[in-house]
Parts: structure tokens; sequence; C-alpha cells
């Protein structure tokens, strides 16, 4: 099912044009290949990863919307720091990095996903939700500014305001479960002009499980689009009660 949301609000002229000879899959393809051809590492935290890249990876990596460059006064090598999300991405699925922590070079994944879970215990379900839709090309960054997990943008930022507010439910999370928060979360996304995008991340993991990353294959997302209903944009002989419209949305279009 399609969504029903706003039109794409291109930033200026010309913009939409750069954005079609540009597809960010291309990108991540070249991202990929020159990050796996020179092994490049990074260093975890309790919060991020700092990779050091070359220059031009830095400008791919820009053009890719992963990380934010870290001012240095270092030339030979940039600095970009990651969120665990985008640098799991980066390790898991693409395969084209390497991550170290202290020092030590963590050598497989497995490692990396338990240091981040023990850091974050709601790492798998916003992995699954991050990965859910880059693989389908939208561009996430934090939506910590307007009160969501995620922004999702069709494009790069630069091109392309962020069309959808994006909030991460598990089996156990309690988020939505209020009127007043539904109210209040619809309300906040539209006043920026963004469509609420819930994810529902599901799945038969046993504890034991969720020690592997290999647990995301049995995870399952549901999407769903909140939208606040308006009375003034009905038609009189409709009898629908005030609440926010829900439209389930599983196959996500990819822009």
């Amino acid at each position: 099912m399609q969504i029903n949301s706003m039109a794409p609000r291109w930033k200026w002229k010309g913009a939409e044009a750069k954005a079609l000879a540009e597809p960010i899959s291309k990108s991540v393809s070249e991202l990929q290949l020159s990050l796996a051809k020179t092994e490049s590492s990074g260093s975890l935290s309790s919060c991020n990863v700092l990779l050091a890249v070359e220059p031009e990876q830095a400008e791919l990596l820009d053009r890719c919307c992963f990380g934010k460059l870290v001012l240095s006064a270092e030339k030979v090598k940039k600095w970009i720091q990651l969120s665990f999300e985008e640098a799991f991405y980066l390790l898991y699925i693409l395969k084209c990095i390497k991550l170290s922590l202290r020092g030590r070079c963590l050598e497989n994944e497995v490692d990396t996903w338990m240091y981040m879970r023990s850091k974050r215990p709601n790492f798998p379900a916003f992995f699954k939700t991050y990965s859910h839709l880059r693989s389908k090309n939208w561009v996430l960054r934090s939506g910590l500014q307007y009160g969501v997990d995620f922004v999702a943008y069709r494009h790069h930022p630069s091109l392309v305001h962020s069309e959808y507010s994006v909030l991460v439910q598990s089996g156990d999370s309690d988020r939505l479960r209020v009127w007043s928060d539904v109210h209040c979360a619809v309300r906040l996304s539209g006043s920026v002009a963004k469509t609420l995008l819930t994810l529902h991340v599901s799945g038969n993991s046993n504890r034991e499980d969720l020690n592997l990353p290999t647990c995301l294959e049995n995870y399952r997302v549901e999407e769903q689009t909140i939208s606040r209903w308006s009375p003034e944009l009905s038609r009189e002989d409709e009898t629908t009660s005030p609440t926010p419209k829900v439209t389930n949305v599983s196959n996500l279009k990819t822009p």
C-alpha cells in the first residue's frame, strides 16, 4: 500500500533533478568499494564510533549521509563520528569497515553486537528499523530535536526536507499507548511538515538469540503512518470519529 503523505519539499530549483541524477544507492556502492579497499577502521566509545578515513572517503560518507565530520587540524586523515546504527550498518550489512575497542581490533561482528547491546539494550530494534529503511534508500538522521527516534529523507538533506518522523516500537515498549502521547506526536510532526511513521519491530528471538546479530533475521517490521483527522477536509456526510488516521504501509515506497 502506498503512503498518502506530503509531497517532497525540495530545497531549491533543480534539486530534484540532481537527486535523480545522483541516486543514493549508487553513492553507497562507491563508498562500500572505497572503504573495503582501504580497510578503514573505527574506534568504539560508549555512545558512538570515530572512523578515520581519507578526505575523498569523507566526501563519499557525506554524500551517503553517514555520520558527521569532526573538525580537527589533521589534514591527512578525516574523522567521522558515526552513531551505533550507522557504524554497524557499515560493518555488518556493507562489510566495509573494521572496529576496535580500546585499541583492540574486534575480530567479528558478534563482539561488536554484544558491546553495542550492553550500552543500549534497545539497540536490536533500533538497528532493525535503521537497516529496514536504509535498504529502501531512505536516509535517516537523528530525530531528537523533533521528539522522535529518526527523521527520514528521500535524498541528501541539502536537497530535500525530511518527510517522515520515525518512532520505533518493540514488544516491550509502552510508547503511543496513551491517547495523549499519540496526539502530541501527531501534532508535533504535523507542525514541522512531517508525517508520523511508526515501525513496530517484533520477533521470536529468545534471550540467547539476542547475543547474535543473526537474530535480526527473525524480526518482522510493520510500518504505519498516523495522521490527524481534519473535519475541515472531510465530507459533510462522513461520520468518521475525530481520531488520528492510521494507515498500514507494509511496503513503504522506495524513493
